[in-house]
């Protein structure tokens, strides 16, 4: 009979899950909070755990991570949340949270995944997406074999220009085959020797440095001191300034320590026809990790991409792309993400004027029907600017009166009681 352990603050939550999972057969256990929840698991080694996002002492999100960096999730958790939380769910995949279930819980949803989960022997995990996959890209190429030499050299590396799963994906280029790695952002307690020595020839990584909490950097300074003998690398990453980390309260001679070798992303910047392909390389990454639902990028949506022009700051216009792309694949309604949608999050200094964006579903359209779309937006634009005015409409657009007032019956473009007179 398979345990399953139920984490909730709500103690009706808890009772309602429990009395269904039971009648259904399964040994059913429930804690309130994450204390229970860990003596739980370390007593019986539930089958299953459901976790609730929202708790008092320490929140699901918080003991999904502890779990992971400790090497105890060797059951499968789904994590429980409400409607504002979907996103919070969705990247507890990140930290090996199997599904996620909406409050509130439908009963056939909540049965049919604890089925799912219960069969799942974890799939053998997919290879992390690396610089590799970009390394059709000369500039990418260039910068992976810059990156490498620099970890070559030193324990210590420090990617500047990006953060979390950009920078993950540079890490994860130098992790060797099999090697162990460690999220030190993941740690809310003090790292210690034996964590290290388990991890031996391994990778630490630290996605941001800014979002580190003075526990956490207490362990970096700690890890950064036994790196060499253990044969360990250190790869940080941030957004940050030395300086504006340092104003943060940040220890000098660790940052010092830290920065002294140290590789920029390169800048997107006139690298327009390159971001189709790279947006598709993270999208599919993505959606192969299960941080998406099922997307694709439609030509158009391709094209639009293309546009991008990331004046606000180079230096971080790959953590923009991606955090687009992601955006882009969460709040898609349909599974092909249009033009359209590529406007609807783009960012504003980067989307251009509203005629411009307006122009951007025509991709999406045959040659003959862009055309025709365009004419009619363009006299229904220059038919407002002059008041309804056909001649000054036929000295602008170039056609003769006739020739205009026949084009406009063709295209159906309503005109105003002015026009026909």
């Amino acid at each position: 009979m398979a345990i399953i352990l139920v984490v909730d603050d709500e103690v009706g939550i808890r009772e309602l899950l429990s009395e269904i999972l039971i009648d259904e057969g399964y040994d059913v256990r429930v804690a309130e909070n994450a204390t229970a929840a860990r003596q739980v698991r370390n007593e019986l080694r539930p089958d299953l755990v459901l976790l609730d996002i929202w708790m008092p002492d320490t929140d699901g999100i918080t003991l999904l991570k502890e779990w992971h960096a400790a090497g105890h999730l060797n059951m499968p958790v789904v994590m429980m949340s409400g409607h504002g939380t979907i996103d919070t769910a969705v990247e507890a995949t990140r930290f090996g949270a199997f599904d996620f279930l909406e409050k509130p819980i439908a009963l056939q949803k909540l049965l049919s995944t604890v089925q799912k989960a219960l069969k799942h022997d974890k799939p053998p995990a997919r290879p992390a997406l690396t610089l590799e996959a970009f390394s059709r890209l000369t500039f990418v190429k260039e910068f992976k074999r810059r990156l490498e030499q620099a970890a070559a050299k030193s324990p210590v590396l420090l990617i500047k220009g990006a953060n979390g799963g950009m920078a993950e994906i540079c890490a994860r280029t130098l992790l060797p085959p099999r090697a162990a790695w460690l999220d030190l952002s993941s740690l809310s307690s003090a790292l210690t020797q034996e964590m290290l020595e388990k991890v031996t020839g391994g990778i630490l990584f630290v996605p941001d440095m800014a979002g580190l909490g003075k526990m956490q950097q207490m362990n970096m300074a700690f890890a950064v001191d036994r790196l060499e003998k253990l044969n360990l690398q250190l790869i940080a990453a941030t957004v940050s300034s030395t300086s504006a980390l340092s104003e943060a309260g940040w220890d000098s001679k660790l940052l010092a320590r830290v920065g002294e070798i140290w590789v920029a992303m390169p800048s997107l910047v006139g690298h327009g026809d390159d971001l189709p392909e790279i947006a598709s390389l993270l999208l599919s990454n993505f959606v192969e990790r299960g941080e998406v639902p099922a997307r694709r990028l439609s030509s158009a949506a391709l094209n639009a991409l293309r546009n991008l022009s990331w004046k606000s700051s180079p230096e971080s216009s790959w953590n923009d792309l991606y955090a687009l792309v992601r955006n882009l694949a969460i709040t898609s309604l349909d599974e092909e993400v249009s033009a359209e949608d590529v406007a609807r999050v783009m960012p504003p200094d980067s989307a251009g004027s509203p005629e411009i964006l307006s122009l951007l579903p025509l991709f999406d359209q045959p040659l003959r029907e862009a055309r025709d779309a365009f004419e009619k937006m363009y006299f229904e634009h220059h038919l407002r600017i002059e008041g309804g005015n056909m001649t000054k409409l036929a000295d602008r657009s170039g056609l003769e009166r006739t020739h205009l007032y026949r084009k406009l019956k063709q295209l159906d473009v309503k005109l105003g009681k002015r026009s026909e007179e």
